[in-house]
């Protein structure tokens, strides 16, 4: 079942995965902090995808390039002059709005009552585009969209006196030195992936290093959005996980649909996000990066609709040829084997930690009914996330905490389990109502030390998703989590 945004968010906020950023003084407008159980859910998300791309491969090797760079670097890539937003005022009221949002929205609302093919159909009549991707569409297209379909304001409701449509550079601007002018002007970076290219050649210089190979990179962006939207999806600092992966020109065909298998596998298999709300979706020409030949999109079905979860794209040899030519420094590559010297193509994966953060708390909402022998039927909220990046894996619950006993037990349960997994101990309430909260924040095992435990060293293990419960040894806590399909089928 599909839960509204609303619901989701309320959850992640009662149940500490997020707060509202600087909450104490109202909060600054679609910044978030990651709570104690978000916090665990990024790291168990990051490692997956460190584990899957990094350390289990013998051809990518990490970087952590620094956030603030030499202001050349962003125009030699062209950030200065490309990397920007189609942007709207209301001179009404002096707001400003990013078009392909408005437009967005509207189209949203066609299709509460319209099909994706009659919506296309209609667009082709009106404005002669042929998808509902507004960033792919002409200035002159989106203002044609905006004169028909959006007379008002969107956040008043009255009419708006909407200017011509401009560019709005996304990079955020801050200063060094002691003076704020021109010459201590730089940027915040909007991509992590610079940062890999800049340091193409201290990694040919140091590391044995030969393609086809990667450089693996996780950081925060920055990206000066007018109107983030939609809880974590579109935020003005995130966090990236990338990787620039350096291949010979002839072959980046073959290596690109290679990491469209690899990423699809990551999502599905690793992360087990529904595969039915994933799908691939290739940039029309128009809407490609000024650096691509090529990208195509892993996309989520969201509450809202489908937005972009990853991009992958074929980079050609754009931004180390640019790099070459503004920094003057040699980033050609020599072949080993047949001394060939040529500057080499790049297929880029970029995925959003910090959409996989949200798409992991969207995708495993669920609101379960179920009989309960004393109460009938109940209605308990459960997040079926895999066990593997589950913030909580084992809660560790003396029946009565009261009984000094089954404290020192569980205490020594916690204190050895939590040598590998990361562990929680809880002994407020009754036992019912501490699986409730387990349930809610993803605990895959809770583990009920009670006086039977005393003469025997057996344990109540309890599964989150089918609710069964089994007894085992304490020493066999281990290997219910590798193998907890044995233990519970």
């Amino acid at each position: 079942m599909d839960y509204n945004l609303e619901t989701v968010v309320s959850w992640a906020k009662r149940k500490w995965f997020v707060y509202p950023g600087s909450d104490i003084y109202g909060w600054l407008a679609n910044a978030w902090d990651l709570g104690p159980y978000g916090t665990m859910l990024r790291k168990n998300i990051l490692d997956s995808w460190y584990q899957t791309f990094t350390q289990r491969r013998s051809d990518i090797i990490p970087l952590d390039a620094a956030i603030l760079m030499n202001v050349k670097t962003w125009e030699a890539s062209g950030h200065l002059s490309n990397f920007s937003d189609p942007l709207v005022d209301d001179k009404n009221t002096g707001e400003r709005f990013r078009v392909d949002k408005i437009i967005e929205d509207v189209i949203e609302k066609f299709r509460k009552n319209k099909s994706e093919e009659e919506i296309i159909n209609q667009l082709k009549e009106e404005f002669w585009v042929d998808n509902t991707v507004p960033e792919s569409w002409t200035f002159e297209q989106m203002k044609a969209f905006i004169e028909k379909y959006v007379s008002k304001n969107p956040n008043n409701w009255k009419e708006a006196n909407w200017t011509d449509i401009r560019k709005f550079n996304l990079m955020f601007k801050t200063f060094q030195w002691v003076t704020e002018d021109n010459t201590a002007t730089i940027y915040l970076r909007p991509e992590t992936a610079q940062g890999i290219f800049v340091n193409f050649k201290n990694i040919l210089d140091t590391m044995r290093v030969k393609i086809p190979f990667g450089i693996s990179q996780v950081g925060k962006s920055f990206r000066n959005e007018i109107t983030p939207w939609n809880f974590l999806f579109r935020v003005r600092e995130f966090e990236q996980m990338e990787i620039e992966y350096f291949v010979e020109p002839e072959k980046d065909a073959f290596y690109f649909e290679r990491w469209k298998e690899d990423c699809w596998a990551w999502w599905t298999e690793t992360l087990w996000i529904n595969k039915e709300k994933l799908r691939f979706r290739d940039h029309e020409e128009d809407e490609l990066s000024h650096y691509s030949k090529g990208t195509t999109d892993v996309e989520y079905k969201f509450p809202w609709w489908w937005g972009e979860l990853q991009g992958i794209a074929r980079r050609w040899d754009y931004d180390l040829t640019q790099h070459q030519k503004h920094s003057l420094v040699n980033m050609q590559y020599t072949d080993p084997k047949t001394g060939h010297r040529f500057i080499p193509w790049v297929i880029e994966p970029s995925w959003g930690l910090t959409r996989a953060i949200a798409t992991a708390m969207i995708d495993s909402y669920d609101e379960e009914k179920y009989t309960d022998p004393k109460w009938n039927e109940q209605t308990r909220i459960v997040s079926r996330f895999h066990k593997n990046i589950a913030p909580i894996k084992f809660a560790i619950l003396p029946l009565m905490e009261k009984k000094q006993e089954l404290v020192d037990i569980a205490d020594k349960i916690f204190l050895d389990l939590s040598k590998e997994f990361m562990c929680e101990y809880d002994g407020k309430w009754n036992i019912g109502k501490r699986y409730r909260r387990q349930d809610e924040i993803w605990t895959p095992f809770c583990v009920t030390i009670d006086f039977d435990t005393l003469e025997d060293n057996t344990v109540t293990v309890r599964d989150r998703d089918s609710m069964n419960q089994i007894r085992v040894k304490i020493k066999d806590l281990r290997d219910v989590y590798e193998n907890s399909e044995k233990y519970f089928n």
